[in-house]
């Protein structure tokens, strides 16, 4: 595995693969590698001859009162992780190295992000795009790969990618899970004993809204009933959301129908947890 922190090295060894016909994988993440993470690589590493990984926490995307310095940083441990998952190259820049100078110009993401988690961190998504378009142009991947745990961060990223015609497949992958469901994340590791013990209901909740689906319900308001009264008696987060919309459009439902989330995101002491189902009616 090769480790490079100079966007134009990254740039001339992509364009020397590509002029041999090579296929490129990329999984940009911002570090504290989990299975999660290890899934995409492993799923890159699959279907693509060469896989890129990148570890770069991007200040944009950080609010001001949000947790940009708080945020798990390991960068030995994601080294030795990125080589078992047999990554080829690792691209692993500096905040200088990215933003060398004031941005003369702003990505704006102008839908799919009034919601969720995008309603209240304004700015947000703009970061988390102006960063992905950066990363595309860097790694110039055939494929890219993001877990469905962020499916809004996906849907953001299908319309990134559709609205400026870059030439790379958006991949998503299943959330990856521990063994009783709660939803692998670099964040777990701020729960306390006994909220660890109740995030797992986050998935339950949500498995039982599906439930309700299939079952005939096909009202939105009584589906997030269902979920917010599930994590209420059965945790002691406090509900941040629970909502039910059309995928990935994210738009409001006046009838479920189509493929559609439900998602939800809950605040426990240290940690704010998100979690999502998506399926078709």
């Amino acid at each position: 595995m090769q480790i490079i922190s100079n966007i134009e090295q990254m740039q001339q060894t992509i364009l020397s693969l590509r002029a041999k016909g090579t296929t490129i994988g990329f999984v940009p993440t911002m570090g504290y590698l989990h299975e999660g993470h290890l899934t995409l690589l492993q799923q890159a590493r699959k279907e693509n001859d060469i896989v890129v990984l990148s570890v770069f926490v991007n200040p944009l995307q950080f609010g001001p009162n949000e947790d940009f310095d708080r945020y798990p940083r390991n960068i030995e441990r994601d080294e030795e992780l990125a080589r078992t998952a047999s990554v080829d190259y690792l691209f692993y820049p500096s905040v200088e190295e990215m933003y060398p100078t004031p941005l003369t110009t702003k990505v704006t993401v102008t839908a799919r992000t009034e919601v969720l988690c995008g309603e209240k961190r304004p700015g947000h998504f703009d970061g988390v795009a102006t960063v992905l378009l950066k990363l595309f142009n860097i790694t110039m991947p055939h494929r890219a790969y993001f877990g469905m745990k962020d499916a809004q961060q996906v849907a953001v990223v299908q319309g990134l990618i559709s609205d400026y015609n870059i030439p790379v497949t958006l991949i998503p992958v299943e959330t990856v899970r521990e063994e009783d469901g709660l939803a692998k994340s670099s964040r777990n590791v701020y729960l306390s004993e006994s909220e660890r013990k109740e995030a797992p209901h986050l998935y339950q909740s949500l498995q039982l809204a599906k439930q309700a689906v299939e079952e005939g319900e096909r009202d939105p308001q009584a589906v997030k009933a269902i979920v917010t009264n599930y994590i209420i008696t059965h945790t002691s987060g406090e509900i941040d959301y629970t909502e039910v919309y059309a995928y990935p459009q994210l738009t409001e439902l006046e009838r479920i129908k189509g493929t559609i989330i439900v998602a939800v995101a809950v605040k426990f002491a240290k940690a704010r947890l998100i979690d999502n189902i998506t399926f078709t009616i």
